[in-house]
């Protein structure tokens, strides 16, 4: 037979909440994860449900079971939870185990796992609203294409609609595919070292068409010489969705500047834009899967609410965080922060990787890259060169000084949660 105390120190080190108490209520047993969950205040019940089940099983004469909200417990020095702080959720069981009346109490924390639950829950019934969008969308123009088959412009405009519907089906179901393997904790594959130049050059280009339909130019400046580990396809497909949402929420003519820097041993990745802007209600919520600030505007450009999620799992994945800094009517700016690589790597420039629309000199740049670096550089619709707005007004260049002070300072606000705005 086990000496007591080893018994007792089993009974410690167990990672599930117990204690075992007497006919009168008394604890007589408890072990450090029980005491932490605050259920005992001194040797009695501090909560009345549990309470209420030792007595229920003492009165049944077997097993009971029950889920149990406790209230949340201070944290050592504090007398008093945080406002902010929630309580654990236990699935309590309790056992008769003698004729005496002791009874044996084992608390399971569920918190996580109701979470998850919880988590699953929303995402299924949010996919299955996005989805019945397009699908019914489609139905009913196949409907439309069968009733006008003798008019050809009716029919070119319902497949043309088609098309439209069917682009954004895709896209959806791909961007669920991608959040979900982000999601399922899978191991980053082929990890290495990554010139920043690489991802953003890569990130434009994927983007290029869009910015050259809205006819918004796209700066890039920065140091791209600077290196992250990480997966290049996970890296890319974060810029370029903040590039792409930039751009669905920027006036056309205008500019998106995509800025690179390094600050300690981080490397910060900004995403400027001169666009609608967010309301402040909405920052906190932004990067939440299927949340859209503006859902008329996310309809008409194609989004899926899902881009800014992705651009969150992808950050945190590699050891990083992204953040929002926006203000209504001036515009938003969206900063992806990344551990510095600082192991031994071949330099590559912007220039090196780049096939812009335009580029023009170094002198020109309008943007302040810093110096012996590359200057800003449009890439879209031949609006502007080398960094400048060529043709445009006093008040691009006032747009341009504001994107310049906010790429220089971090954002405010920590997204946790993503959509497109």
């Amino acid at each position: 037979m086990l000496p007591a105390k080893l018994v007792r120190r089993v009974i410690s080190g167990l990672p599930t909440g117990l204690m075992v108490l007497d006919s009168t209520d008394r604890v007589v047993l408890v072990n450090t994860v029980a005491r932490r969950m605050g259920v005992v205040d001194s040797d009695e019940l501090a909560v009345a449900e549990l309470a209420e089940l030792v007595r229920a099983t003492r009165g049944a004469g077997r097993d009971r079971e029950r889920q149990i909200d406790l209230p949340p417990v201070p944290e050592p020095p504090l007398t008093r939870p945080r406002p902010d702080q929630e309580g654990v959720a236990v699935r309590a069981r309790a056992r008769l185990l003698d004729s005496s009346g002791h009874v044996a109490v084992v608390l399971d924390d569920i918190t996580e796992s109701r979470r998850v639950e919880a988590v699953r829950r929303d995402f299924v019934a949010n996919v299955s609203h996005e989805l019945k969008t397009p699908v019914g969308a489609l139905h009913v123009l196949a409907e439309a294409v069968a009733a006008a088959s003798e008019d050809p412009v009716a029919v070119r405009r319902f497949a043309s609609r088609m098309t439209h519907e069917s682009a954004r089906l895709a896209r959806l179901v791909q961007e669920i595919i991608d959040l979900s393997r982000l999601q399922g904790a899978e191991p980053l594959p082929d990890l290495r070292p990554l010139p920043t130049a690489t991802l953003l050059a890569e990130a434009v280009d994927r983007t290029r068409l869009v910015a050259q339909a809205q006819e918004i130019s796209i700066a890039v400046i920065g140091d791209g010489e600077l290196r992250v580990l990480g997966d290049e396809n996970q890296l890319v497909t974060a810029v370029a969705n903040l590039l792409d949402n930039a751009i669905s929420y920027s006036p056309h003519g205008t500019r998106v500047v995509l800025g690179v820097r390094r600050s300690g041993t981080t490397v910060e990745i900004s995403v400027a834009d001169e666009g609608i802007g967010i309301a402040e209600k909405d920052l906190e919520r932004v990067f939440e899967r299927f949340y859209r600030a503006d859902p008329a505007r996310s309809r008409a450009t194609g989004g899926t609410g899902l881009g800014l999620a992705i651009v969150k799992h992808i950050a945190t994945n590699h050891g990083g965080s992204v953040t929002v800094w926006s203000a209504e009517g001036t515009g938003s700016t969206f900063t992806l922060r990344l551990p510095l690589f600082t192991g031994a790597l071949q330099s590559f420039t912007f220039g090196e990787r780049r096939t812009p629309a335009r580029t023009g000199p170094e002198a020109s740049d309008a943007d302040g890259a810093p110096s012996g670096h590359p200057g800003g550089t449009d890439v879209a619709g031949g609006v502007g060169s080398g960094g400048a707005d060529g043709g445009s007004s006093g008040g691009g260049t006032r747009r341009s000084a504001e994107n310049r002070k906010r790429f220089g300072s971090a954002g405010p606000s920590d997204a946790t949660g993503g959509a497109k705005r």
